[in-house]
C-alpha cells in the first residue's frame, strides 16, 4: 500500500521504510517554533524537567509577535523571559523588536522553512509551512518543551484527503476563497486529524502567497497539516530565501485517501464566513446588507506583500467610509518596507486607513483592533469564534484581502468594483 505525501515526510524523519495511518512514531525534528505567549509555558515546563539545555540553537525559533511590542506589564515579562532563556541558549533565530515579524509569515521569508522538513510549533497555525511541502503541525507548550531539548516528536500518523484543485481563479478571487470555500464544504471537523492534501493542475495557477493561505487554515477544518506538492514556484521560493537544502517528496499514485474532492478555482466566488465559526460560509452574493465599524488586513493569513497589492488596488483613489477603521498590518519588516517602496501605505493612509508595526494583535483579540459590544469587522484572519477580537457580543466576518478593502470604502461587507 503507498503512502501519502506526509507519510513519506514522517517515515523519513523516524527512520522507517513506511509508515501507516494510525502508527505512532517518534519523529526527529528540524525546526521547533514559539512565540511570546506559547514561549514562556514551554520554557517554564523546560526547568521542571532539568533539561541540560536545547537539542540545536539553530533549530529552534522564537518570534516574538502577538503582543509587541509590548502592550502591557504582562506580556513585558513574557517577553523578557523567552529573551533571556533565547540569550542564556544562543538562540540563532530570535525575533524581536525590530526584526519580529508574524511567525508564520517570518519563517518561510527567512528561508528556515523548506520541503521535506518536520516542524513543530505551540501556535495552531504552524500547519502554513506545507506549502513548501513541508510537515507542520500547531502542538502544545509541553510537546514545544520536549521538543526543544531533544529535537524529537511523537505523532500519530494522519490519513488523509486530497482535494484536486483544476481551472484558475477569477479577478479578485484568492486563496483565501478557495480554503473558506473548503472549510463551508467539509465543516470545522472535516479534516479532523488528517492530512489535507493538495493536488491538480489547478495548483500551478495558484501564488506561494495563496498556498500558504489554503496551508495555514487547514487547521480551522480540523487538520493536522495542510500539504502542496514542490513544484517549480515552491522550489524558486525556497532558491530566493533559503541555502539549506530541501527534499522532496511525492505520493505514491496508490496512496490511500479518506475522501478527494475536485473543486474547479474558476468556479469559485469571494467567499465571506460568517459569525461564529470558519464553516458559516456564505458567497458574496448571498450575504446582503451588513454593515461594519471595522476593517482588518493582515494576520499570518493574509499578511503578505500579495495581500496589501490587493487591498490597495483596491482602496487607491477611494477613502475608508467615515464611521469604518481600517487597520493594514505588514505581516514582516520586509512586507513592510516593500509596500512602503511601492507606494502601498501611501494608498492606504490617503485613503484613511491605518498601518502597524507586524503584529497579531488584532487576530486574538489582544490589542490593535479590539472590538466593543455590538460591533462588527470584517477580517483577513483565521478564526471568528464567540468574543475572539473582543467583546462577546461583537461579530467578525472572516473574508479576502479584497473584500476587506473594499468592505472599508462601502461601511459594508461588499465585493470589489469590476
Amino acid at each position: 500500500m503507498g503512502m501519502t505525501m506526509t507519510q513519506k515526510i514522517l517515515a523519513a524523519a523516524a527512520g522507517l521504510p513506511e509508515v501507516k495511518a494510525g502508527q505512532l512514531i517518534e519523529a526527529n525534528l528540524d525546526l521547533v517554533l514559539g512565540n511570546d505567549i506559547t514561549a514562556p509555558v514551554a520554557i517554564h515546563e523546560m526547568d521542571k524537567f532539568t533539561a541540560d539545555g536545547v537539542f540545536h540553537k539553530d533549530k529552534i525559533a522564537l518570534v516574538m509577535d502577538h503582543f509587541v511590542p509590548n502592550k502591557d506589564i504582562k506580556s513585558a515579562q513574557h517577553c523578557k523571559c523567552v529573551r533571556e532563556f533565547a540569550c542564556k541558549h544562543e538562540i540563532s533565530n530570535y525575533f524581536d523588536v525590530g526584526e519580529m515579524g508574524i511567525e508564520h509569515a517570518l519563517l518561510p521569508e527567512k528561508g528556515l522553512t523548506v520541503a521535506g522538513d518536520v516542524i513543530i510549533g505551540a501556535d495552531s497555525h504552524t500547519c502554513t509551512y506545507g506549502a513548501l511541502g513541508a510537515f507542520s503541525t500547531g502542538v502544545g507548550s509541553t510537546d514545544m518543551a520536549a521538543g526543544m531539548a531533544t529535537g524529537k516528536a511523537w505523532f500519530k500518523v494522519p490519513s488523509a484527503i486530497k482535494f484536486n484543485l483544476t481551472g484558475k481563479l477569477s479577478k479578485w478571487v484568492s486563496g483565501k476563497d478557495v480554503i473558506l470555500h473548503i472549510i463551508g464544504m467539509i465543516g470545522v471537523d472535516g479534516a479532523l486529524y488528517k492530512s489535507m492534501e493538495f493536488t491538480g493542475d489547478g495548483i500551478s495557477s495558484l501564488s506561494m502567497d495563496d498556498r500558504f493561505t489554503i496551508a495555514n487554515m487547514a487547521i480551522e477544518a480540523g487538520g493536522k497539516n495542510g500539504i502542496f506538492p514542490v513544484d517549480e514556484k515552491a522550489v524558486s521560493y525556497m532558491k530566493e530565501h533559503s541555502d539549506r537544502e530541501f527534499k522532496i517528496y511525492e505520493a505514491d499514485e496508490d496512496a490511500v485517501y479518506d475522501e478527494e474532492y475536485t473543486i474547479d478555482l474558476s468556479a469559485l466566488k469571494s467567499t465571506v464566513a460568517f459569525p461564529h465559526l470558519p464553516e458559516n460560509t456564505k458567497t458574496i452574493d448571498e450575504v446582503g446588507d451588513i454593515a461594519i465599524q471595522q476593517a482588518v488586513i493582515g494576520s499570518c493569513t493574509n499578511g503578505r506583500l500579495e495581500d496589501l497589492r490587493t487591498a490597495a488596488e483596491v482602496l487607491k483613489g477611494k477613502k475608508v467610509k467615515k464611521g469604518v477603521r481600517c487597520i493594514v498590518i505588514p505581516a514582516t519588516q520586509r512586507i513592510y518596507l516593500e509596500a512602503m517602496e511601492e507606494g502601498l501605505l501611501r494608498t492606504f493612509i490617503e485613503a484613511g486607513a491605518i498601518v502597524s508595526t507586524p503584529t497579531c494583535g488584532p487576530c486574538l483579540g489582544g490589542y490593535m483592533g479590539i472590538l466593543a459590544e455590538g460591533e462588527r469587522c470584517v477580517s483577513t484572519t483565521n478564526r471568528n469564534f464567540v468574543g475572539r477580537m473582543g467583546h462577546v457580543d461583537s461579530e467578525i466576518y472572516l473574508a479576502s484581502p479584497a473584500v476587506a478593502a473594499a468592505s472599508a470604502v462601502t461601511g459594508r461587507i461588499s465585493a470589489p468594483e469590476e
